[in-house]
């Protein structure tokens, strides 16, 4: 069953980050958003190339995520951007508060089903490689 879900989860935030950073290059390109997006949210990126960074961010780890590769890399990079939107629309933009608090559960547990993996980042004095 945890697998199963781990699954579900994988593949939801990959469709999610996957969509969301398409739909960021719409809106970079001039073009109108097939989604709508939240305009607290752009009136954050002044400059178009931090919006470039975390959108190609997006498509990338959501395309790690879909096809199953290095998930504990996605999971890390995928982790500030999550806080911040999860911030983003608890303070600012209420409209996509449910989304956002179902990014945080499923990369939370992501991060829980993948724990071994980040565990020796947590070592006080890890051991020298030579």
């Amino acid at each position: 069953m945890i697998k199963i879900l781990m699954h579900i989860s994988r593949l939801f935030l990959g469709l999610v980050f996957l969509i969301a950073g398409i739909n960021g290059y719409f809106f970079i390109f001039g073009f109108e958003p097939f989604i709508a997006t939240s305009p607290e949210a752009m009136a954050l990126f002044e400059f178009k190339y931090l919006l470039i960074a975390e959108k190609s961010l997006e498509v990338i780890c959501g395309i790690l995520l879909i096809f199953n590769q290095f998930i504990p890399l996605a999971i890390a990079i995928l982790s500030p951007i999550v806080a911040n939107i999860f911030l983003l629309h608890l303070f600012l933009d209420h409209s996509l508060l449910l989304l956002a608090i179902m990014l945080v559960l499923t990369l939370g547990f992501l991060l829980f089903y993948y724990k071994n993996n980040f565990m020796s980042v947590l070592e006080r004095k890890p051991n020298s490689p030579h």
